[in-house]
């Protein structure tokens, strides 16, 4: 049989040439997604950097560690502790003690991400002088980076200074360095001191300091800032190549195997023949396999090498868009490849298993059939698998749905969730591709000629062709529209959530980190005809079930009943104004979230405290965090005004005399229409970059599998085109005809992706409605329609191709041509 295998070959070559194509390149992105996921596990150890000729650094409390029965649980602390004074006066006796301090500048001409120092802290970095001088009075500045002159003077947020000096620019930030006195009053909180002094010292000195950290020779970088950027820049990385390595093998797996399952389908006839020449069912299917193995251990074989020159290119993309850290490389891993190519054998075995039992079944009179029409598409298997699967995805969504709806917000239930669907319509498509033909078919259908009825009968006649080409247009569209629509719907539905809870007139942001003084929300209090709300960003932190310890955002209000004028908060339960130093206002999100319980909570500088509940907001999609006092919210600056108009106040007086108030402090006044629109929450660029690779992966393989899949299915059906050549029919009637019969296929594809798509999104919506969120769905249009075209226009030049060089030949020639 391997013989009759070979010698088959020649005349099939379309056939396996589609297969082979289809499996490689499946492979070679599976093998460039390992290959980008081993090397984005470590990162290179990275040195301390502001602080790496400092001999010690000694940080306050910056770290909640909490016990639990098993294990101590740990959280970033929102409002880190400054080293206790007790132990600052120690270290003072041994040495040289430097405050520093950090706070964002912004200058007219600079570098979006400038942030202020005290000239003190310099030498540790070390920064030395390569123009001009050291500040010595206030206003007077050095800078890094020469995108200021010695001499020059620049307008910022913290009023106009003149550069005196510059510094060479090291690399990991842009600095503006002011005298030290003036950086104290800008930022009068110091969290980390330089010392000068044995570390042994130093650390009997702070003993007894709780959470006061000393930080010697490498542990000096956790000084800097955003120390953890390495490992932050990782844990995207593998989300991002995690997830479009799930998504890849997915579609490599689904387009595949149904390629794999269609060449099986197209040689009924040929199977028959063999079986009426004394083949045994066994025999054929041996063959069938041997044939899959074949074309695996080649296809995976040029898929690995594929892989490892795509790898390094796709390295050289996410790093020039900085989507990763410029140190991001391609690492030497052999485990990828070996992932990849038994991947692929396994695929392309796993695909014909079921085709090679159903081509062991041909009876030998298939061979003497002359129509190509499918009686049966849907064997018992594919029901059952099919059906299967839908159910599950149905269950499913109902559990989460009753259960845990706001599981189905999460990034990694709306990218898993489509995949199971996805899987399921398509195993039952051929169910409804001919209704559905029937359908799309029946306006085309009534026109004069019969152009249409021929385009729809075609696409009904043959179930499993359409099926086959459809699938890899179903795979993208419903890709398209759950990753990209659940995004948008999310971000809409929180945009709807701040429009809806902002009843404020105005609302007043500050300019820099430190927020507004005291002095400056008097002024803005003392404004006629406003009712302010003065509120600050914290967070308080919670033990659920005794092991899980969970950060919630906290805004820190000051006045209750201001809040209450200014904002619209979704209550549950209780109200705003019963808000004091001794309550907290939750969501149903909490574990505990009755009004009158107490609850154990620790604040954004790792007080513990215990607060009754004063109130109960719904959990919505998740922004709904919790309410203090500025008492339970210790050193959190004022950072929002929220304004709402008196009775009877002008709107534009109100608005003139917020800006007057707020000027001194650069702060921004906004119309509440402006910050609703501000606020309107854009998807994570690495997010969506990662989505973006995703679909452009399955854009190209849906490319590939179209072309092979409709080159297979065309070059299938010579003789019927022959025929329709002797029947009167010009070329270029037929060649209109594939593409329009190309057209149908590529609709019914995008039609099922379209149903699948808003299937999910319905799920979405419908969490949205259980948490309290009143929204829409929102469909990528834009983005589907680019997908339905390019599928359509592959489609269709595939199609006519191939159609257009075999109606080169004779039309007598075409129809006497045996399979």
């Amino acid at each position: 049989m391997l013989s009759v295998a070979l010698r088959t070959l020649r005349t099939r070559w379309v056939t396996f040439l589609g297969s082979f194509v289809a499996l490689s390149l499946g492979v070679a992105l599976l093998a460039v997604m390992g290959l980008a996921l081993a090397s984005s596990m470590d990162a290179p150890d990275r040195g301390p950097e502001r602080f790496a000729a400092a001999p010690v650094v000694v940080r306050g409390q910056d770290t909640l560690r909490v016990p639990t029965p098993i294990g101590d649980r740990t959280h970033e602390l929102a409002q880190p502790r400054p080293v206790p004074a007790g132990a600052v006066a120690e270290l003072e006796r041994l040495g040289r003690v430097v405050a520093d301090r950090s706070f964002a500048v912004r200058a007219e001409g600079g570098p979006g991400d400038l942030v202020g120092h005290p000239w003190s802290t310099a030498a540790f970095a070390p920064y030395e002088i390569d123009a001009g001088r050291a500040p010595r009075d206030v206003g007077e500045v050095v800078v890094t980076g020469g995108w200021a002159e010695p001499g020059e003077r620049v307008r910022t947020d913290r009023g106009v200074v003149e550069v005196v000096g510059t510094v060479p620019d090291r690399g990991f930030e842009d600095a503006v360095f002011y005298t030290d006195d003036e950086a104290a009053r800008l930022s009068p909180v110091s969290l980390q001191l330089a010392v000068d002094a044995d570390a042994s010292a130093v650390r009997d000195a702070v003993r007894g300091s709780a959470g006061v950290r000393v930080l010697t020779g490498d542990d000096r970088r956790f000084a800097d800032a955003d120390p953890d950027r390495d490992s932050e820049a990782l844990t995207a990385m593998n989300a991002m190549f995690g997830t479009a390595g799930g998504v890849t093998a997915f579609v490599s797996v689904f387009v595949v195997a149904s390629t794999f399952a269609f060449a099986v389908a197209q040689r009924r006839r040929e199977f028959g023949l063999l079986r009426t020449a004394g083949a045994t069912p066994g025999q054929i299917r041996r063959m069938v396999l041997a044939e899959a193995l074949g074309v695996g251990v080649l296809a995976s074989a040029a898929g690995c090498a594929l892989g490892s020159w795509g790898a390094p290119r796709l390295a050289a993309w996410v790093v020039d868009g900085e989507l990763a850290p410029a140190w991001f490389t391609i690492g030497d891993y052999t485990w990828p490849y070996h992932m990849a190519f038994w991947t692929g054998l396994l695929v392309a075995l796993c695909g014909v298993i079921a085709a090679s039992w159903r081509a062991g079944r041909t009876a030998p009179t298939q061979a003497l059939r002359e129509a190509s029409v499918d009686t049966r598409a849907m064997t018992w298997g594919r029901w059952l698998f099919g059906a299967g699967l839908l159910l599950t995805a149905l269950v499913t969504l109902a559990i989460a749905l009753f259960g845990a709806p706001g599981d189905l917000l999460h990034r990694k239930t709306y990218v898993s969730r489509p995949m199971l669907l996805i899987t399921a319509v398509a195993l039952l498509a051929p169910v409804v591709v001919r209704p559905l033909s029937r359908l799309l078919a029946w306006l085309p259908a009534q026109l004069p000629g019969a152009a249409g009825m021929l385009v729809r009968e075609n696409a009904a006649a043959g179930v499993r062709r359409t099926a086959a080409v459809a699938a890899p247009v179903l795979v993208t569209v419903a890709l398209a529209g759950s990753l990209l629509g659940a995004t948008a719907t999310l971000n809409e539905a929180k945009a709807t959530e701040t429009s809806e809870q902002t009843a404020a007139a105005f609302v007043v942001t500050g300019a820099g980190d430190t927020g507004f003084d005291a002095r400056t929300v008097d002024r803005l209090r003392s404004v006629p005809g406003a009712v302010v709300s003065p509120t600050s960003s914290s967070a308080v932190y919670v033990l659920e079930e005794g092991v899980a310890l969970i950060r919630s955002d906290a805004r820190a209000v000051a006045d209750p009943e201001a809040l209450a004028a200014t904002t619209r908060l979704p209550l549950a339960e209780g109200r705003a104004t019963d808000l004091d130093d001794s309550s907290i206002i939750v969501n149903e999100e909490w574990e505990r979230h009755s009004v009158g319980q107490n609850v154990q909570v620790w604040l954004g500088d790792g007080t513990r405290r215990t607060l009754r509940i004063a109130a109960v907001m719904t959990t919505g999609t998740g922004g709904n965090g919790v309410y203090v006092t500025p008492a339970n919210a210790p050193r959190a600056p004022v950072d929002r005004v929220d304004v709402a108009l008196a009775d009877g106040a002008d709107a534009g007086a109100v608005a003139a005399g917020l800006r007057e108030a707020v000027g001194p402090a650069g702060g921004q006044v906004s119309s509440r229409d402006e910050w609703v629109a501000a606020a309107y929450p854009e998807t994570n660029s690495t997010t969506r970059a990662g989505f973006f690779l995703v679909l452009g992966i399955a854009l190209l393989y849906t490319g590939i599998s179209l072309v092979n899949t409709m080159v297979m299915a065309t070059s299938d059906r010579v003789r019927d085109l022959a025929v329709l050549r002797l029947a009167g029919a010009t070329r270029w009637q037929v060649l209109r005809l594939v593409g329009a019969e190309s057209l149908m296929v590529v609709a019914v594809g995008a039609l099922l992706g379209l149903v699948v798509a808003g299937l999910n999104l319905a799920g979405m919506w419908g969490a949205l409605g259980l948490l309290s969120v009143d929204t829409t769905i929102v469909l990528p249009w834009a983005e589907l329609g680019g997908v339905v075209a390019s599928c359509a226009v592959l489609a269709v030049i595939a199609s006519v191709a191939p159609a257009g060089v075999a109606l080169r030949r004779r039309a007598v020639e075409l129809a006497g041509m045996r399979e």
